[in-house]
């Protein structure tokens, strides 16, 4: 089985869709933060393995509806889901 995985967004856009409707679009990190003093910086540690993708949610929950904010970032964990058998 695959094991968990942390990635780091970054929000790069809020499209208002209505009251209680938004589309909100994250890239990942890009390492253009200054280097730490052995050469690196955490954002620099994640555009090196996840140079480019995006990923682009429609929020309809009203609750989060107005949360995100351009420039935020947002760790994004990935852990796989075990294969269970159909109830």
């Amino acid at each position: 089985m695959a094991r968990s995985m942390r990635a780091k967004f970054r929000v790069t856009d809020v499209v208002k869709g209505g009251e209680n409707y938004e589309t909100v679009k994250f890239v990942p990190v890009s390492g253009d933060k200054p280097y730490g003093p052995n050469g690196e910086s955490e954002d620099n540690t994640f555009a090196r393995y996840t140079p480019s993708g995006s990923c682009e949610l429609a929020i309809t929950n009203p609750e989060l509806v107005g949360q995100f904010e351009r420039e935020q970032m947002f760790y994004v964990d990935f852990t796989p889901v075990s294969q269970q058998a159909p109830a």
